[in-house]
């Protein structure tokens, strides 16, 4: 790193209040941060921690129902908590970026992915559209996304999840930030695309002696990118150190518990003996508009009571596999069988008892439940639709699906889903897919947007309830300490086929498909030099050429 003498961010006692509705009640309960040119900080912690709540206000922003009651907040100088919203706006963008989460839900669906690029840079005059449009485009390449000279003239839904995170991280980059907030910016992504991006980020930090506040729950990742890690529980600092002394022998007990997460495992379970499988995807094609192949003889089954992980980098086949499974996507040759009956393979031709037998569990909650409608609707449709509760057989019954997913009837029936929790939000996304008592659920991704802690609860959560409903789960994934912890069988998707499927045991134990070797390789370990090392081997001599590998 170049150059990190000169405090860029420096904040003192920060102390931030939300409103319950009655009263105003502590968040952040007096936080120092000081952050320098060029240097990279990792806030870590479990949901509720108040990370994205400080990377938001290191822009002088609090968000609705928040307010900043006490302390100081300088960028460069600059007093935050004076400065007015004109000299914040003026910063926003240009002097400070911020890289969301969640980039379907940040980008707007109308316009062109290179429109909204060029935005700040048209906005700031800091270029003109067509020297803008190039440096998106050398942006593009450096984050390795495909066609980087006409990916950016598409729509965000004409991209994939993966695709479109790499996109909003060049977005931020755009004016050349003097510090970038990164809230969880590669949760979304694969083993194989993280390492690209984070390649990239440390790449563009180094070149730009640009600082950056790096917000994750994934310990091995923040040791790739941090300088210096700063924990955090319930709005208060835990500790703080270097990365690796912070590795090597954390202090607090909380922070120990943090590194000893995500040992949980069942055990491996068999096929059930003489029963047909509950869901088989036989010999399946499948293309999108234009004819474009995307799934090519894919086949796999899954039986009662057993869990199936589907693993594959971004736009291998995994969630498409999953829509012809739902009949949103018919497949142009092969079928869907659900307990040895062919299913219809438009979802529109389905009989109310097929719909019933498979349902979703999503990835995002937030942009999966509809934030104005009450909890105890949410959850009352699929009830009253496919069993035709009415009145106190329908409010018994969501009582009995709340209390499934281990949250209190009482507390949650008439929240709405702003007022919870990322995990709780998950939760009740659980208990909607439950209240049509399928016997096969989707889960996509439904702990890659949680925190390690949250997780492993809802991971157990899931197991439970799959042996005391005895379900199957398919269980589209790209983590696979996911994979070992939950899966019974694993089946490896590579550019729309399967390269490698059998019982997780034997998928773990070498030798493996090469795709199934890249994948293992890519997964992300405790030690600061992994990245570093592993670009080596790959035959990249430094981080800068990571994104031409």
């Amino acid at each position: 790193m170049s150059d990190k003498k000169q405090v860029l961010l420096d904040i003192r006692n920060l102390r931030i209040e939300g409103y319950t509705g009655e009263e105003w009640v502590p968040i952040i309960k007096g936080v120092d941060l000081k952050l320098h040119r060029g240097e990279v900080m990792g806030l870590i912690g479990e949901s509720g921690a108040g990370k994205s709540t400080i990377g938001a206000a290191a822009m002088g922003f609090a968000r609705d129902g928040t307010r900043i009651s006490e302390g100081s907040i300088e960028f460069d100088g600059m007093e935050l908590t004076t400065a007015s919203e004109a000299e914040k706006r003026a910063l926003r963008g240009s002097r400070i970026a911020y890289v969301a989460q969640s980039a379907a839900a940040s980008f707007n669906p109308a316009h062109k992915i290179i429109d909204q690029h060029t935005e700040a840079p048209l906005h700031y005059r800091i270029q003109k559209r067509l020297e803008a449009q190039e440096d998106a485009m050398d942006l593009y390449e450096r984050l390795r996304l495909p066609n980087p000279k006409e990916i950016g003239f598409r729509y965000p839904h004409q991209v994939s999840g993966g695709q479109l995170q790499r996109a909003m991280t060049a977005m931020a980059m755009a004016c050349r930030p003097d510090l970038i907030i990164f809230d969880e910016p590669t949760t979304a992504l694969d083993v194989t695309t993280q390492i690209e991006v984070l390649a990239a980020i440390r790449d563009i930090v180094d070149q730009f002696n640009t600082a950056a506040i790096y917000i994750t729950h994934d310990l091995a990742v923040v040791a790739q990118m941090a300088d210096t890690i700063k924990v955090l529980l319930k709005g208060e600092e835990v500790e703080q150190a270097p990365t690796e002394e912070m590795l090597q022998s954390p202090r607090e007990d909380y922070t120990k518990s943090l590194w000893a997460v995500r040992s949980y495992q069942r055990p491996q379970q068999s096929r059930p003996e003489g029963e047909k499988p509950v869901i088989s995807v036989q010999h399946v094609d499948a293309a999108y508009t234009g004819g474009v192949k995307v799934l090519d003889d894919v086949s796999f089954d899954i039986y009662r009571g057993m869990t199936v992980a589907v693993v594959g980098e971004s736009g291998s086949g995994k969630s498409t596999a999953a829509r012809c499974i739902t009949g949103l996507l018919p497949p142009s040759k092969g079928q869907v069988l659900s307990n040895g009956e062919p299913l219809p393979p438009n979802y529109l031709n389905r009989s109310k008892d097929q719909l019933r037998q498979v349902q979703m569990i999503y990835q995002m909650a937030d942009t999966a439940l509809n934030p104005k409608v009450r909890i105890s609707e949410i959850i009352g449709r699929p009830a009253q639709f496919y069993s035709g509760l009415r009145g106190a057989d329908l409010k018994h019954r969501v009582d009995e699906l709340l209390d499934l997913i281990e949250l209190d009837p009482s507390k949650f029936y008439n929240r709405y889903p702003p007022e919870l929790s990322g995990g709780q939000k998950q939760r009740i996304g659980i208990a909607r897919a439950l209240a049509a008592e399928p016997s096969f659920i989707i889960c996509d991704e439904v702990t890659s947007a949680l925190d390690q802690l949250v997780a492993e609860g809802i991971l157990k959560l899931l197991d439970r309830l799959q042996k005391e409903l005895d379900l199957a789960y398919m269980f589209i994934t790209h983590d696979l300490a996911t994979v070992r912890a939950i899966a019974d069988e694993v089946v490896v998707m590579q550019n729309g086929k399967v390269v490698e499927q059998g019982p997780k045991d034997e998928m773990f134990t070498p030798p493996h498909h090469p795709y199934t070797d890249l994948l293992l390789s890519s997964v992300p370990e405790m030690d600061p030099n992994w990245l570093t090392t592993l670009l080596e081997e790959r035959g990249v001599e430094n981080v800068g050429e990571a994104a031409d590998v």
